[in-house]
């Protein structure tokens, strides 16, 4: 007889949302994890990372305030204190968590689990047996082959517990997580360089997105290295020296290696229980299943995007599937993405490559320039939003850049995943003045009538 409706190895994103929406529906949950509860997203990623970035913001705020007529004065970064001020946001919503998952009744069992039946889970010699099993374990961050972390060469795991701002960090890999690092040190003060392989920053993004970001950077000094790869890097006590393979050769206090997230999937039975894998992925079908009947994989351990919010709604996916609700499948590609640099970066959607590659001519896009939103006027940010469009049909893409931007993707994500056309959107009233205009003005014109725009 089983131990719970449900078994699940991993308290992260995917983990806890499947573990709260199982209960809500009545069914008796395990929710087994080494680490606390809450999983990277929210001690070692989404939430202390944009703690500090809001920190940097603080800081940029401060150190501009006179283009405002505000005289105040940057004296300088307080580590310990915005540490400290980090560690305050998510020591309560760890607790609100905690409390949540209590209140629900889950039963959270701390320690590491290795599944050793099809539906078994063991910790520290106790088994517990789910009718079914939930596999839920997260990623790490990767380095390269002969590239060790340690000492002044690390992974985001390591930058967030800094004590101190180094002064010159190279940031090897362009997309969100450097980036993201890249914007904070430099508000912080830090002279910082990024090395990319690819041609562009955040390189999965739209291609005008991704130029706009470059320019940005470029006046904020945030200097960078785009298309040429990283060859070795050695360390001593002068800094840290980076060779690409063009020959150049960088060098810092630290090296910060975001070179994206591997699957957490290995040692923990898995392929022993015969489910199937692929490159330290487990495979899964549209509905998440496994290979092995009533064992379903979530969040970062599938192929796809690895975004804290996929894991969300493949938890509680998963948990109205076993519930026989049937949910809707969304695709990876209409799953809305932030970058929280300044400028920050949203989108969701097919870029403009992605809609040729598929439709061939039969695209439209149009870019509506921040340069006529007030409020972006009044927050001094540049930028656009650029729409693609399958002609006479729906929008298929919503690409952003821009201060504060990342706040309306929630408007975006529902046009794209509704299938509206512009001409849905172009009636609808967006409150004034908000940045939200610039969604509104961007449908405007690509239905044919322009507003605050040229035509």
């Amino acid at each position: 007889m089983a131990d719970a409706d449900l078994v699940i190895l991993g308290g992260g994103s995917g983990g806890y949302a499947c573990a709260l929406r199982a209960a809500e529906l009545g069914m008796s949950v395990i929710l087994i994890d080494k680490d606390k509860l809450g999983g990277t997203c929210l001690h070692r990623g989404c939430i202390p990372t944009k703690a500090l970035l809001h920190a940097a913001e603080v800081a940029d705020t401060a150190r501009e305030s006179e283009q405002f007529g505000v005289n105040a004065t940057l004296h300088g970064i307080d580590i310990v204190k915005v540490n400290e001020y980090r560690d305050g946001v998510v020591g309560r919503l760890y607790k609100g968590l905690q409390g949540l998952v209590k209140s629900r009744n889950v039963t959270f069992v701390e320690g590491a689990g290795r599944l050793v039946g099809p539906r078994t889970v063991e910790v520290d010699g106790q088994q517990y047996t789910g009718t079914n099993v939930v596999l839920a374990t997260g990623s790490y961050a990767r380095s390269l082959p002969g590239l060790d972390i340690g000492g002044r060469i690390m992974t985001s795991d390591q930058a967030l517990t800094l004590d101190f701002i180094p002064q010159r960090v190279i940031v090897l890999g362009g997309g969100v997580i450097g980036v993201e690092f890249a914007s904070v040190w430099k508000s912080f003060g830090a002279d910082v360089t990024i090395v990319e392989g690819l041609p562009h920053l955040v390189p999965n993004e739209d291609e005008a997105v991704s130029k706009q970001l470059e320019r940005a950077f470029r006046k904020r000094g945030i200097n960078y290295s785009l298309g040429i790869r990283f060859a070795s890097a050695t360390q001593d006590d002068a800094g840290v020296h980076v060779t690409l393979e063009d020959g150049k050769t960088l060098d810092a206090d630290l090296l910060l290696v975001a070179v994206g997230r591997g699957p957490n999937a290995s040692g923990m039975g898995f392929e022993e229980q015969g489910v199937a894998m692929e490159r330290g992925w487990v495979l899964v079908d549209e509905r998440l299943r496994t290979n092995v009947d009533g064992v379903f994989a979530v969040g970062d351990i599938t192929p796809g995007l690895q975004l804290a919010h996929r894991g969300f709604q493949h938890g509680i996916f998963v948990a109205e599937e076993i519930a026989g609700l049937r949910p809707m499948v969304v695709p990876d590609i209409n799953i809305p993405k932030v970058t929280y640099c300044e400028p920050e970066v949203a989108s969701v959607g097919l870029t403009e490559a992605q809609a040729r590659a598929e439709h061939g001519d039969a695209i439209a896009t149009y870019e509506y320039n921040l340069g006529g939103n007030g409020k972006s006027q009044i927050l001094g940010t540049a930028g656009f939003v650029k729409l693609v469009q399958i002609k006479d049909g729906p929008v298929v893409g919503i690409h952003m850049v821009g201060s504060r931007m990342g706040e309306q993707i929630g408007e975006a994500q529902l046009i794209v995943n509704w299938e509206a056309h512009p001409e849905d959107v172009a009636v609808l009233i967006h409150a004034h003045p908000t940045q939200n205009e610039a969604l509104g003005e961007a449908h405007l014109a690509l239905a044919g009538k322009p507003l605050h725009a040229h035509a």
